[in-house]
């Protein structure tokens, strides 16, 4: 009779596990916990050397803040591209780091806690990749605003103590110079200031101990070479990097948009300091990188950041991202 009892309670509490009540109705599931995104990072080989595309955070823009389209145009070119205009136009912060085999090398920073909630993984994505902030030797900043410049240091703390960060002379001139918010309008002034207080603090851990250097045109740092684009500042740079044949572009802020800006260069954006520049940059390269092929880095195109510039007949354009490689 034990024998029987046995066997009766193993088949019930099997009917349970497989989710059969006892009254042969079906339990009601479990439903699973949806899971966090996974870690930021992307690790792209480029000849001999390693890129690391980080991501910093993603945020909305509104499409007021580019200029010169038609809004009927503007709607159309996101509606080509599925974008959800409820929320905006979607831009990522990304930073790139290179494994030169020697040394690592940062290409700007993210925005640290500068700009909200929204950012500030570069340094917990960078440890995610395998790698430790007191391996970086350089930080290459493409300009200062906050979201490159911020991610070097936390509330006067250098993130990267062993680095040496480097800027454009045009650059540190035009943010350190007082006399330059005369020249901007009396409505962009408290933005500006506000920009200058961030970046003081974000460079003084470097500049205490001797670690922050400038650079000009002709210039050539840990063997990136640099490349002129001022407009949406001006001292704003790129770097190119060669590797076994191949050529990669770090472009920084030329552009904002893989959507309305490739579709339609000719639009500047809000906080271009120079808008009309701004776009005469935008067209020279993205010109020169279709008609060479040139791989492009950019900070704030759909993560990783990494692709081709396209084009049939050098009036639109076309963002290509790269394929997967692991």
């Amino acid at each position: 009779m034990n024998i029987l009892k046995t066997s009766l309670f193993t088949s019930l509490f099997s009917l349970s596990v497989l989710g059969v009540s006892i009254h042969g109705q079906a339990a009601e599931p479990v439903s699973p916990v949806q899971q966090k995104q996974v870690a930021g990072y992307y690790q792209y080989p480029f000849g001999n050397l390693q890129i690391t595309a980080l991501l910093d955070g993603t945020n909305y823009l509104p499409k007021a803040l580019f200029k010169d389209i038609p809004p009927v145009q503007a709607d159309q070119i996101l509606k080509k591209y599925y974008i959800d205009q409820a929320k905006g136009i979607q831009t990522s912060v990304n930073a790139f780091l290179v494994n030169t085999g020697s040394t690592l090398v940062l290409v700007d920073s993210g925005a640290s806690s500068c700009n909200g909630p929204n950012f500030g993984s570069v340094l917990t994505n960078l440890k995610a990749a395998g790698y430790r902030p007191e391996q970086v030797g350089a930080i290459l900043l493409t300009h200062l605003h906050a979201d490159h410049v911020c991610g070097i240091s936390n509330n006067g703390v250098a993130n990267f103590p062993n680095a040496t960060i480097y800027i454009s002379q045009p650059e540190m001139d035009f943010w350190m110079n007082p006399k330059s918010v005369e020249s901007l309008p009396q409505q962009r002034r408290a933005s500006f200031t506000n920009t200058v207080d961030k970046i003081k603090n974000a460079i003084a851990p470097y500049q205490s101990k001797n670690q922050l250097k400038t650079f000009k045109v002709g210039d050539k740092i840990q063997n990136f070479n640099v490349v002129s684009s001022a407009g949406h500042t001006p001292g704003h740079f790129g770097f190119s990097l060669k590797s076994q044949g191949q050529e990669m572009v770090f472009i920084g802020d030329i552009v904002h948009s893989h959507s309305i800006q490739f579709d339609r260069p000719q639009t500047a954006v809000d906080f271009d300091i120079d808008p009309k520049k701004a776009v005469d940059t935008r067209l020279k390269y993205f010109a020169e990188y279709a008609k060479q092929g040139q791989t492009i880095a950019a900070p704030h195109l759909p993560f990783p950041g990494i692709g081709h510039i396209y084009s049939t007949d050098s009036k639109s354009y076309q963002w290509i991202p790269v394929h997967f490689k692991d």
